[in-house]
């Protein structure tokens, strides 16, 4: 089959044929018919991201959207010819999806939604996953609350913004200047961050007394805002990038609680792995209701061009997610 293989760190992509892999116990062959490309991807292009435990030389890729191939010994719940998504390769060793073929564990797929394409449904697994695991899995997202998205223009950040929406909570976001049509347009109110300090926008949009969800989907200074920003004894802040050094001071004299999210942990550890297929599985139905839908740059790429993606990815400058079609 062909795949892309990056040799070293920081190496340009070499299309190379390698052979088929065969389904494991547990495992099906899915033929790859698209691969999203997340940030992380070039981190471990770049050698730059260890806690993926990914050596190089590898095939690159997380997501994916595909059809089922062929079955592994002992699964069950799928037939040939499903079509199916999932972020489930490129993690740990794992061959990633910038190929025609990957055999992955059935427990990270779900079925495709029925009203996305190939295209669409693998620029979501990822962004999806965390940003479930975030506002449902720990901040037990709910009617009424009022959710704050750091980020909210981005590929956790938006997908964010729609599935608290979903679960019927207010939603605010923050973003630049030009985020601001794409953050309306999934429903939140806009907080242009460069213009408003955090006790600003707390007074304007909660009178002072927090919101109950912040999730951080930036990292760095953005997560030591977040903790200002929680509500008073029952605020929770939830980053999927709190890596750095952070005094939890503003957070505790709120007596006020943190989440980390971890997404690529059942990918490392093989524990929860049937959990992310149940995300998936659930943020279908939502996908299928019209509540949840990916924002895809218009730009379309395959494996021959797929150098031209992460350029654009490294340039900042994607005006959504990007995708690989093979």
């Amino acid at each position: 089959m062909n795949a892309l293989m990056v040799d070293v760190a920081g190496a340009p992509l070499r299309e190379v044929s390698i052979d088929r892999p065969k389904p494991g116990s547990g495992e099906v062959l899915v033929r790859i018919k698209a691969s999203g490309i997340n940030p992380l991807d070039a981190k471990i292009r770049a050698g730059q991201a260890g806690h993926a435990r990914q050596p190089l030389p590898a095939v690159l890729g997380m997501d994916l959207a595909g059809v089922v191939e062929a079955l592994g010994e002992g699964v069950s719940g799928w037939d040939v010819g499903d079509e199916v998504y999932g972020m489930a390769t490129g993690i740990g060793g794992a061959q990633g999806s910038l190929a025609e073929f990957a055999a992955v564990d059935a427990r990270l797929l779900a079925r495709k939604p029925v009203n996305l394409s190939m295209r669409e449904a693998s620029g979501l697994p990822l962004v999806l996953i965390t940003a479930w695991e975030g506002l449902v899995d720990r901040a037990r997202v709910q009617a009424g609350q009022t959710v704050l998205i750091h980020g909210g223009a981005g590929g956790v950040g938006h997908v964010a913004v729609q599935i608290a929406r979903a679960f019927g909570a207010r939603v605010f976001a923050t973003g630049s200047a030009r985020h601001q049509a794409v953050i309306e347009g999934f429903g939140a109110t806009f907080i242009d961050y460069r213009l408003h300090t955090v006790q600003e926008y707390v007074e304007q949009h909660t009178g002072g007394e927090g919101f109950d969800i912040v999730y951080d989907t930036v990292g760095g200074e953005t997560l030591d805002q977040s903790f200002l920003a929680a509500r008073t004894y029952h605020g929770h802040v939830l980053s999927c990038l709190g890596w750095g050094q952070h005094s939890l001071a503003p957070l505790s004299f709120r007596g006020a609680t943190y989440s980390g999210v971890f997404t690529l942990l059942p990918l490392l550890t093989g524990h929860g792995r049937e959990h992310h297929g149940q995300i998936l599985e659930q943020a279908a139905r939502l996908i299928e209701a019209g509540q949840l839908k990916p924002l895809l740059d218009p730009r379309r790429f395959t494996l021959q061009t797929a150098e031209e993606a992460y350029t654009l990815l490294a340039s900042g400058a994607a005006q959504g997610r990007l995708v690989i079609e093979i």
